[in-house]
């Protein structure tokens, strides 16, 4: 094997090994304070999204995403994040959260709109199928994220 052809070589595995490790490290809105608010807050504005409650007891926000998914608030407060499709609690994730929140709640990370996501708390996009808690379906949602607004 001629240099050129091991330096071609060694090129590739450097670049295999660098795109593994953007997948296993911690989504950037778990690190940095400043972009993980923009994007909360983006997705507490945002209607189409309509992330919340601010504050968990607010019963005008369940009825009101509990009109627009036609049911009643009682069964639009089974659909939280916690169970959302999008949300990640995986081992390699919770290492990149800064701890507890509250007696109320845990933090985990939405895959979806790129925050730390509250477990009590929901928005329009939720989606049965959650939550993420295995390090493999974590790593496949950082992989088709790739190039979003990571």
């Amino acid at each position: 094997m001629g240099r050129v052809t091991l330096f071609i070589y060694t090129m590739k595995l450097l670049q295999i090994i660098a795109e593994a490790e953007k997948w296993e490290s911690c989504p950037r809105a778990t690190q940095d304070l400043e972009y993980n608010t923009t994007n909360r807050d983006y997705s507490i504005k945002t209607d189409w999204i309509n992330y919340g409650p601010l504050n968990l007891e607010d019963e005008h926000y369940w009825m009101k995403i509990a009109k627009k998914w036609k049911t009643t608030p009682e069964v639009a407060k089974e659909s939280k994040c916690k169970n959302c499709v999008a949300f990640d609690i995986s081992p390699r994730m919770l290492e990149c959260m800064p701890g507890n929140v509250d007696k109320d709640g845990y933090l985990g990370y939405c895959w979806m709109h790129h925050f730390k996501c509250h477990s009590e708390r929901t928005c329009n996009t939720w989606a049965t199928g959650g939550p993420i808690d295995d390090d493999k379906n974590s790593y496949i949602w950082a992989k088709r994220n790739e190039g979003s607004l990571e």
